[in-house]
């Protein structure tokens, strides 16, 4: 059996991963493949060439720790004005989290990971999806992660790649062409309890390609549902915390760890996916300010 993790875009969500990935190398769960999408290509990137274990998870647990948003997506007037008045084709610069992503890469090319690492993109003027399982690592990342408008466009050879979660945020259909029979399918989720609007551009940028995400993976998991055993750990919910937020990192991996650990022994890994919708909450006084215990609310009844 070959077993495939599948990790999600998200932004400063990408968190969420990081809970469930301690729960799975806690049960001896270990990937034969991983496939990712913008910050699950990150993720995907760190934990595809080292071991699978705790302690990885710890490791990539301080990262995000120690991340904000200054380090992924750094303001500047001046590339903001620019980028608005078409003189640049992005609103953020790429360098802080370019250098980020090269401090934590141990493999110069994705051909020779340990743990064989395929990243999700898309060509920005034809407008297909490609999987990259060869090339520079760094580029390769960089290219999965580059959410259009906001950050720029990788040069890959003759095209220009940008983020991969503008047509498959959560690649289960490459993993099973890639011959997975037994997938785990790592959501972030999306901000389902936000009592207000988000605040500035960027912010709501960032959480309209949430619900877009999370509207083809709710339809891909039912599509693919009997093309492969696919496991679906949930994520926190209901969740007031955005995507354009870093500063909630450790919140939303321990969140994400004790659901993870329920699904699990409560016999999530034999059961069939989830089935989820997208959801609001009601509003109420005393809404939880962060990630909740009970991740069965994204069920349909």
């Amino acid at each position: 059996m070959t077993t495939a993790f599948v990790l999600s875009g998200g932004a400063g969500l990408g968190a969420v991963q990081v809970g469930m990935l301690r729960a799975l190398y806690e049960r001896g769960f270990k990937a034969d493949l991983i496939v990712g999408t913008s910050a699950g290509a990150v993720n995907g990137a760190y934990i595809a060439s080292r071991p699978q274990d705790r302690q990885t998870a710890e490791d990539l647990a301080d990262v995000w720790r120690q991340l904000r948003r200054g380090d992924v997506f750094p303001v500047s007037p001046l590339t903001g004005l620019l980028g608005f008045l078409g003189a640049r084709d992005h609103l953020v610069a790429d360098g802080a989290l370019r250098k980020r992503v090269a401090a934590h890469l141990e493999c110069d090319r994705l051909e020779q990971m340990p743990v064989p690492l395929h990243v999700v993109t898309v060509d920005l003027l034809s407008g297909q999806e490609l999987l990259l399982s060869e090339g520079p690592a760094l580029e390769a990342v960089m290219a999965s992660a580059a959410i259009p408008g906001v950050l720029p466009p990788v040069d890959w050879g003759d095209r220009l790649l940008i983020d991969g979660g503008v047509a498959n945020n959560t690649p289960i259909s490459h993993a099973i062409a890639l011959g997975a029979d037994r997938i785990y399918v790592l959501p972030t989720g999306n901000t389902c309890a936000l009592e207000d609007p988000p605040r500035g551009a960027l912010g709501m940028a960032l959480h309209a390609i949430s619900l877009l995400t999370q509207q083809r993976l709710i339809a891909d998991i039912e599509l693919r549902r009997d093309e492969a055993d696919l496991i679906v750990p949930p994520p926190p919910c209901p969740l007031t915390v955005a995507p354009i937020d870093f500063s909630r990192a450790d919140d939303l991996i321990e969140q994400a760890y004790s659901d993870a650990c329920d699904f699990f022994d409560h016999g999530g890994d034999d059961a069939p996916p989830i089935r989820m919708r997208m959801h609001d909450h009601a509003r109420r006084a005393d809404r939880q300010v962060g990630p909740a215990s009970r991740p069965r609310s994204l069920n349909v009844p």
